[in-house]
Parts: structure tokens; C-alpha cells; sequence
């Protein structure tokens, strides 16, 4: 069961878009950007070069730098290649086996390729929400709304802004930076969360919102907003990370018999590579025994990206692990520990 072959139709503007029954007005320090399923696979059903793949790209290219920009998290959605009928469950009647195997088809696009801050999330179902952990991250980084984009948007992206309002989380539903398979499948998506479950918008009205938010620039606003709770499991974290990590990493930085340096030592000027590189910081300013949350920003989400790099990696690390413990020293222990230890995926649970 193939995907169909999509005509091209031109892309929504403005003064098209229904009207919304809600007023939402998005925050950068409440949101997250979702791209959603920008996969090769599900583009290859468009027409090259023409509308509304064209838009489709821009737009989301703009959006994602900007929130690049303002620190807004970006996470991928993309479902696996190769999937079991299990895996796969009632997809399987309604859309066949999906994305093959192989190495191509279940690559994020080469236009839209994800940056190394960037989250990347295994999807399995239509909503971004089911099998994965999207909502409990939200949950901890102190965010509730989230940005939709990609494709198709009366699927994936309409599922996804309906789970969104059903867990108390305001999407935005970017009308013309979502693409589907016709003119008529892609109004009945805007017209239905606009109605129902969303606020739908302009890349442009988006930027525009993104900009002024920014520039209001209230940090007394952006406490409360991320609320006290995860405050205080960070400082918790924190004072477990500092005791633990200064026994950790005196063996680590102790060489072997043979004269080279432990797994530890190894590990952990990696990590320093890896963490540096996703804030954007040198990795040369990044203590071992610095607070990763407290003192440099590393978000939930962020952890998340690096868990699922450790596991594909061989490592048995869970987010809860990393986020307990948020240090290069604790970390770098943990991996010590778990280097032969391999975890399953916990999107199958």
C-alpha cells in the first residue's frame, strides 16, 4: 500500500486560514518546536520543485533558525525503518509496511538535517506523543506549547496538536509550513484544530510573535512560567552529582597499569566535546564537576538526545540516569559502569 502520488496545489495564505477560537500567543520560553516526520520517504510522494514542497521547506527552515536563535528547543520526529508487524500494529491494515530498511528512505531530508542541539525522537505512531518521551520532557523542562510543522498535516501534525491540547499544551499548528495530500486533505487539518484544539498561523505571524516575546525579555515571568518544581529536583540533582562525581572521577583520571588513561578520563573529554558542542559553548570552559543544568542550560530535552546517542552507542544510560546526575564526572562514570550494559528501546514499552 503505497503512499498516493500528490499534485501539487499552492500553499495557504493568510487571509485563507480559518479563524481560531483561541487567542494563544506563543512564548519562546514555553515552547518547543516540533518538525515533524521530514522524512524521504513521506516527501517522495510530492513533486519536486513546486508547490507546496517549495514553502513546505522554506518555512520550516525559518523556523527552525530562529528558534535556534532564541533557545527554543528543536525536536524530530521520524518514524524507524524496517518495522515488525508488531511494531507496526493496526498501520500495518491501513498503510502497509512503511519505510523500508534500508538507509535512505528513513533519512531526515538533506535540506532539513538536523543540528547537532537538536533532539531526534523515534515515532511509532500518528501523534508525536504515543511511545515516546515528548510530553514527560515538556513536563520537565517547563514547556507547554508546542510548534508543529511537517508533514502530513491532517495525520501526524493534526494527531499531534489534538494530543497536545488533550495533555494541556497550546499548539500552534503552522498552516504553511505543513504540506499534505491535497489542497482540500490540508484545509480540513487547519480548519479542525483552529476549531478544535489549536491556533493556526503564518510563518511569518509566528516570527513575528517569536520576536516580540523575545524581546519582552521578562525574567521574572520566565520563573514562574518554568515553575519552582524543577527547580528543586536540579538543586536536589545537583548536590547528589557533586559528592558522587569527586569519587567517580579520581579512579577515572588514575592511569592503568599499562600506562594509558582509564575509560573514564577517555569519556570524559569526549563528553566535554559532545556537551559543548550542543550549547554551544567551548568545551574547554565546561567544568567536570559543573552543574550542566543549573550552570549551563542543558535542558531536558537535550539530555534526552544525548541518553539515545549513549544507547545506540552500546551504553545502557536511561534519561533519568543522566538527569539525576548532571555532571561530566558523574557521567562519565555512568558510561564506565554501563559500557557493556545495552538497554532495549524504550519506545517500544
Amino acid at each position: 500500500m503505497a503512499l498516493p502520488k500528490i499534485q501539487p496545489y499552492a500553499m495557504p495564505v493568510e487571509s485563507e486560514l480559518p479563524v481560531n477560537k483561541v487567542t494563544w500567543t506563543p512564548d519562546t520560553k514555553r515552547s518547543v518546536l516540533l518538525i515533524h516526520d521530514m522524512q524521504q520517504y513521506f516527501m517522495n510522494a510530492f513533486t519536486a520543485g513546486q508547490s507546496p514542497v517549495v514553502e513546505l521547506i522554506d518555512h520550516i527552515s525559518q523556523l527552525r533558525s530562529k528558534c535556534h536563535e532564541l533557545g527554543i528547543p528543536v525536536v524530530y520526529s521520524a518514524q524507524p525503518g524496517g518495522q515488525t508487524p508488531e511494531q507496526r500494529g493496526l498501520q500495518l491494515d491501513f498503510w502497509g509496511a512503511g519505510i523500508d530498511g534500508g538507509p535512505v528512505q528513513k533519512e531526515i531530508i538533506d535540506a532539513l538535517a538536523p543540528a547537532p542541539q537538536d533532539t531526534f525522537m523515534t515515532k511509532w505512531r500518528y501523534s508525536a506523543f504515543q511511545k515516546t518521551d515528548l510530553f514527560e520532557l515538556m513536563q520537565r523542562d517547563g514547556r507547554d506549547q508546542l510548534i508543529v510543522c511537517g508533514i502530513y498535516a491532517h495525520i501526524g501534525c493534526l494527531m499531534t496538536s489534538c494530543e497536545a491540547f488533550m495533555r494541556d499544551i497550546q499548539a500552534f499548528l503552522v498552516a504553511d509550513a505543513v504540506a499534505d495530500f491535497s489542497a482540500e486533505k490540508h484545509r480540513m487539518a487547519l480548519t479542525y484544530a483552529a476549531e478544535r484544539c489549536a491556533v493556526t498561523l503564518t510563518t511569518g505571524r509566528l516570527l513575528e510573535s517569536l520576536n516580540d516575546s523575545a524581546a519582552d525579555g521578562n525574567e521574572g515571568a520566565l520563573k514562574s512560567e518554568v515553575g519552582e518544581q524543577g527547580e528543586r529536583s536540579y538543586a536536589a540533582s545537583a548536590q547528589v552529582a557533586v559528592s558522587e562525581a569527586e569519587q567517580q572521577t579520581a579512579s577515572a583520571a588514575e592511569p592503568i597499569q599499562d600506562g594509558s588513561h582509564g575509560v573514564e578520563q577517555v569519556t570524559l573529554e569526549v563528553l566535554r566535546n559532545q556537551v559543548g558542542e550542543m550549547l554551544q559553548e567551548q568545551p574547554g570552559n565546561i567544568g567536570e564537576h559543573d552543574d550542566l543544568i543549573q550552570m549551563w542550560g542543558l535542558d531536558s530535552i537535550r539530555i534526552m538526545s544525548l541518553a539515545e546517542r549513549f544507547r545506540v552507542e552500546g551504553a545502557g544510560v536511561t534519561f533519568v540516569d543522566l538527569a539525576e546526575l548532571p555532571t561530566l564526572a558523574a557521567w562519565a562514570a555512568l558510561l564506565d559502569k554501563a559500557k557493556n550494559k545495552v538497554l532495549p528501546n524504550g519506545d517500544y514499552f
